[in-house]
């Protein structure tokens, strides 16, 4: 193995030491950069929730830079774990980057009415973007995460008991089983289900065993497991029956499994990050009406939107396709007009969802200067609040004006390290006429 392959599988160590050490590393090779895309992806899931690649936050960096993003943007499940990291990692190599948070909330106002969660009527998942940096310790805001992180570790181990009770042969300890398989101890339910698979093999003497214990629990033939060990296929049908809607441990969650939208926005606008709506796919009846859905999250404190373009053109049926696609244009033209930044991304938190999205193709091309709109908005926000202290969500402007106060700034040249640390000695007042001097030539 070379040396370059062996440093970007370092990067994926969960010993932070040694991936700092490979990204100094790769990024000392001096290789001509990439020529600059516009493509761009802020929503990608590390190993600090759940990345199928088992990437890091500064693989994802390298990855997007050697691909040549115009941008990209972690975005990880109830913790800003890998933020410092992801960050850096885009002033090293000299990528735009902007930090991101999920987590799911109850809309009391649509209570009775699915959003983005399928089965689970006022349940939505929701973010934060552009965080700028951890909440300092002891603060509200460190509180509130700690409160985040304990809530979803609460879930996870009525979920395993729930699961456990049905399947005493291959029974979980959450300590033993679970965490080891996360870098930082918050585990998901992909990982769950990562570790009862691991759990059968060795709870069985021949893999025949763990083949007949998963044809039971699946309903489908040994043959069949056995055709599909190690692949997605049996870990999204092992998802499917324990923890989805129907499944073995799965419980319908109510008004009190997730925090209110108001008091998640309120603890995204403490942290002066941009509460942020998330969108499916414009089919379910919390969306079927857009603009009515945005108002109402808006009137909350939302001020930006999330989209998986994925979900909303890539289908072989024709009839959904055109559906999808007539869904995504609508709620992209409401956006726009509501003066939204859209943020973009792929997730990568299951096999086979691809690297980036290609906005020079057939479908998503026509949406693409709205894309690019939001990723210049949403990293410009990053930069100035990082290094300025001016926030997006507090900036006292119209929507309008606000967008064209930060969209250039997130369209200046990568921020890179020597840029970075000269505009954290300045101090923030020196720094935000500094940053405006860059906007007003063009570059650094």
């Amino acid at each position: 193995m070379s040396d370059r392959n062996r440093w970007e599988q370092q990067l994926n160590s969960f010993d932070p030491a040694e991936r700092r050490e490979a990204l100094e590393s790769l990024a000392a090779l001096s290789l001509p950069a990439p020529p600059e895309g516009r493509n761009v992806n802020l929503h990608y899931h590390s190993f600090f929730s759940y990345n199928a690649e088992g990437w890091s936050p500064s693989r994802i960096a390298r990855e997007a830079h050697r691909a040549g993003l115009y941008a990209a943007g972690l975005c990880d499940f109830d913790v800003l774990d890998g933020l410092e990291e992801f960050l850096l990692a885009g002033e090293r190599l000299g990528l735009r980057v902007t930090a991101n948070l999920e987590t799911r909330v109850f809309v009391h106002d649509y209570a009775d009415q699915e959003i983005t969660s399928p089965g689970e009527p006022g349940v939505t998942y929701f973010m934060g973007a552009g965080f700028a940096r951890e909440p300092a310790s002891g603060s509200p805001q460190a509180a509130g995460l700690a409160a985040f992180r304990d809530a979803a570790r609460a879930r996870n181990l009525d979920l395993v008991a729930r699961i456990n009770a049905h399947l005493p042969e291959v029974a979980l300890d959450y300590e033993r089983d679970v965490l080891p398989l996360t870098p930082r101890g918050v585990a998901t339910e992909r990982h769950i289900i990562r570790a009862y698979l691991d759990r059968s093999q060795a709870a069985f003497p021949s893999l025949d065993g763990a083949d007949a214990f998963w044809s039971r629990v699946l309903g489908k033939g040994a043959g069949e497991v056995r055709a599909t060990w190690g692949t997605p296929a049996l870990e999204e049908a092992a998802r499917s029956r324990l923890v989805k809607r129907g499944g073995l441990g799965y419980a319908q969650p109510s008004a009190e499994t997730f925090p209110p939208v108001e008091d998640f926005t309120r603890w995204v606008a403490s942290c002066r990050a941009v509460p942020m709506i998330t969108w499916l796919d414009g089919t379910s009846a919390g969306e079927k009406d857009g603009r009515a859905l945005l108002e109402c999250l808006c009137a909350k404190g939302a001020q930006a939107l999330n989209i998986i373009p994925e979900r909303n053109w890539n289908f072989t049926d024709p009839d959904v396709r055109a559906l999808k696609v007539s869904r995504l244009r609508d709620i992209v033209a409401i956006a726009d007009d509501i003066g939204l930044p859209i943020s973009i991304g792929t997730e990568m938190n299951r096999a086979g969802l691809p690297f980036v999205d290609d906005l020079d193709g057939p479908v998503l091309r026509e949406f693409r200067e709205s894309f690019l709109r939001g990723a210049r908005i949403l990293v410009g926000h990053s930069l100035i609040l990082r290094y300025a202290g001016v926030s997006y969500a507090d900036y006292d402007a119209g929507t309008r004006e606000k967008n064209a106060f930060f969209e250039p700034v997130g369209a200046l040249p990568p921020l890179t390290r020597p840029v970075a640390e000269t505009l954290a000695e300045m101090g923030e007042a020196r720094a935000l006429a500094a940053i405006r001097d860059a906007v007003g030539r063009g570059w650094w």
